[in-house]
């Protein structure tokens, strides 16, 4: 199974909803890594460094710094961005099934938008 991190301000109730579905899911909280605060580029040379796809709402930012990384040649596990309009049910749902389905290599070096 697919490591995650969630960005600090992603929905917490959807992260608890993940963990009911699948209570043997790999996530951190970029807060409980003690990188609360921090800029996207950092955050997102972490969960490289980690390997795991970063959770994020932020659709203004976090994209553009990911495609950065990908350019630049640097390591880029993935990100799931999961719009804030989607219901917490439906988010829950499809980030399941893509946790379920997907492999490293299937996210390696992209941004995946939900809903699918």
């Amino acid at each position: 199974m697919i490591k995650l991190a969630s960005d600090e301000n992603f929905d917490g109730d959807i992260l608890r909803g993940l963990l009911r579905r699948l209570p043997d899911l790999d996530i951190v909280r970029v807060q409980d890594a003690g990188l609360a605060g921090s800029d996207d580029p950092i955050v997102l040379a972490w969960a490289a460094q980690e390997q795991r796809i970063l959770l994020t709402h932020d659709r203004e930012t976090m994209p553009g710094f990911a495609y950065d990384r990908i350019r630049a040649g640097l390591p880029m596990p993935g990100v799931f961005l999961v719009s804030d309009r989607m219901s917490k049910g439906r988010a829950i749902q499809e980030l399941s099934l893509a946790v379920q389905c997907l492999t490293g290599d299937d996210c390696r070096d992209g941004v995946q938008h939900f809903p699918l």
